[in-house]
């Protein structure tokens, strides 16, 4: 692609973070903001339980309200934040993780071992349902844990697990626990970086393994803020600073997280002043944000990933052919230059290239475009001649889905239209039920720096994120060596014969890498963003 865009961005970093959501529409006048505190834009939150948390609107809350084990330097390497330490034994299986003395929650209550303990198992309990369960997958006991195969749809109850406690987690004294996984894995300390792996207070349960019900309306958590007041869903969410934090301190006050229902409105405030961060720029002001906000117009790396998933489980597309052939028959480099002004770049694997082991072009001759070659493979395979995109209409999404459909119907010769679902959430509910929701269009951006991040959780059968439904016990194997490989190349080589599996399946249609196009207002200086599209909540600070 040229370089004569503006917008182009060099993808050199290395590392990402989770699933790219949609963002916002509220108004200011009915939002307070605390006195040397900032706002922020956000979509709503599918859900503030760390165990249940797994898009990036959640992530960028909850990174306000705890403190992480582990967070990642500029290299990607993780560094302890509330651990003093995190050991392993030579195999990688047995980890030992030592935390800070002194830390508390915001209501007064010690950070113990507990506390990571009984949230972990509260996370991988099966009947509890929780999102981020999958995380949990490597400890010992996982499966105890599990109410039923995932292939069971028979009409039986199902069975209650064998266990409620995972038998690989053991409290060695207050402030040390170890992890005992079921496999080597010698990323594992990296992962812990991730949401799932917060701890939760003992308030946050009403009884052993039950969690009250109103935690998730005001969570309580062991980071520099704390919540004011309770989720004002569809509209705010207040934080303020905890008094006598142990850890690093933000230099503002608190935080006004403001939810929107579209990008447009959100960019409407900012230009008003009401609103002093917004995280993702709308296509349709790309063009004029660089005049409108000259220096408080942000570009940072970003490892998210654009796609759509097939619904692998309606036949009409079971043809391996017929994906192909959708894929060739997407313009992406007109897309990303006409459509992104160059804010993008197109996707032609299925790893973010700012990641170790990452290949550019893995996706091969399905992801150029080749619109005669598409028609005819399309045709062969007897492709739907109706097509449906669905997407979070509060995403900012409908100027490009709206593009890619004119493109597909030139191409093949087909119907294409979006289908707009008002949130992530109201989306990803229809899919989960398999309910007809079109193609499922998807972003993500990885959790921890690893390729394993994209290849485990968006395609390996019990993958938290695969909403797709794609099934193969080869690709499984493939990524379960990979974890459990000694090194970094032998995990990478593993990781790419996986990746090579989904080159022939095409579950999923590569699209766009992007980065981070924030804008700010003139109250905040020290404005950035890092790779996993959150706004650095410790360098912001309000201008002079």
């Amino acid at each position: 692609m040229p370089g004569k865009s503006p917008w182009k961005v060099a993808a050199s970093l290395a590392a990402i973070a989770l699933v790219a959501a949609g963002c916002s529409g509220s108004t200011s006048e009915d939002t307070e903001v605390l006195p040397n505190s900032i706002s922020i834009g956000i979509g709503e939150p599918s859900s503030l339980v760390p165990t249940n948390a797994v898009e990036s609107n959640a992530s960028q809350v909850l990174a306000s309200l705890f403190y992480p084990l582990v967070r990642f330097d500029p290299t990607n390497k993780p560094y302890p934040v509330a651990a003093q330490s995190i050991t392993h034994d030579k195999a990688n299986r047995v980890w030992t993780v030592k935390l800070k003395p002194g830390f508390t929650f915001s209501n007064g209550e010690p950070v113990t071992a507990d506390n990571y303990i009984d949230a972990w198992n509260y996370g991988a309990y099966g009947p509890n349902a929780q999102l981020a369960s999958y995380f949990y997958g490597r400890i010992d006991g996982f499966a105890d844990l599990q109410a039923k195969d995932p292939d069971d749809d028979g009409p039986e109850k199902a069975p209650e697990p064998k266990a409620t406690k995972l038998s690989g987690l053991k409290k060695v004294n207050n402030l040390t626990f170890t992890v005992t996984l079921s496999e080597s894995f010698a990323g594992w300390q990296s992962v812990m970086g991730y949401d799932a792996f917060l701890p939760m207070p003992k308030v946050a349960f009403s009884a052993p393994g039950v969690l009250n019900k109103e935690y998730g309306e005001a969570p309580i958590g062991n980071g520099p803020f704390k919540m004011k007041g309770k989720w004002a869903h569809d509209e705010k969410i207040v934080v303020e600073q905890v008094a006598d934090f142990k850890g690093t301190v933000p230099k503002i006050a608190g935080i006004t997280w403001k939810i929107y229902q579209e990008l447009g409105a959100q960019y409407a405030d900012l230009m008003a002043g009401n609103l002093d961060v917004e995280t993702k720029i709308p296509i349709e002001n790309l063009g004029s944000a660089s005049s409108d906000l000259g220096a408080r117009l942000g570009k940072t790396p970003s490892s998210s990933f654009s796609f759509m998933g097939f619904p692998m489980y309606e036949d009409k597309w079971k043809n391996a052919n017929a994906r192909r052939a959708l894929s060739m028959a997407i313009n992406r480099e007109e897309m990303t230059e006409q459509v992104f002004l160059g804010s993008e770049t197109p996707a032609k694997s299925f790893v973010s290239p700012v990641v170790s082991g990452a290949r550019p072009n893995s996706c091969g001759e399905w992801c150029d475009y080749n619109p005669t070659k598409a028609r005819q493979l399309y045709t062969a395979a007897n492709g739907p001649k109706d097509i449906k995109i669905g997407y979070n209409a509060d995403g900012g999404h409908k100027a490009w889905i709206d593009a890619m459909c004119n493109q597909i119907k030139g191409s093949l010769g087909v119907n294409c239209t979006g289908a707009p679902q008002p949130k992530l959430g109201t989306l990803l509910d229809k899919v989960r039920a398999k309910e007809d929701a079109g193609l499922i269009r998807l972003g993500w951006a990885m959790d921890y720096p690893l390729m394993e991040s994209y290849l485990g959780p968006l395609y390996t059968s019990d993958g938290s994120s695969n909403y797709y439904g794609y099934k193969n016990s080869t690709f499984d194997s493939l990524v379960r060596q990979g974890s459990a490989a000694p090194t970094t190349a032998q995990a990478e080589k593993l990781w790419r014969e996986a990746e090579d599996l989904l080159v022939r399946d095409m579950p999923v249609l590569p699209l766009r890498f992007g980065q981070n196009v924030f804008g700010y207002s003139e109250r905040v200086t020290d404005v950035t963003m890092d790779l996993y599209q959150k706004v650095d909540i410790y360098s912001i600070d309000i201008a002079d």
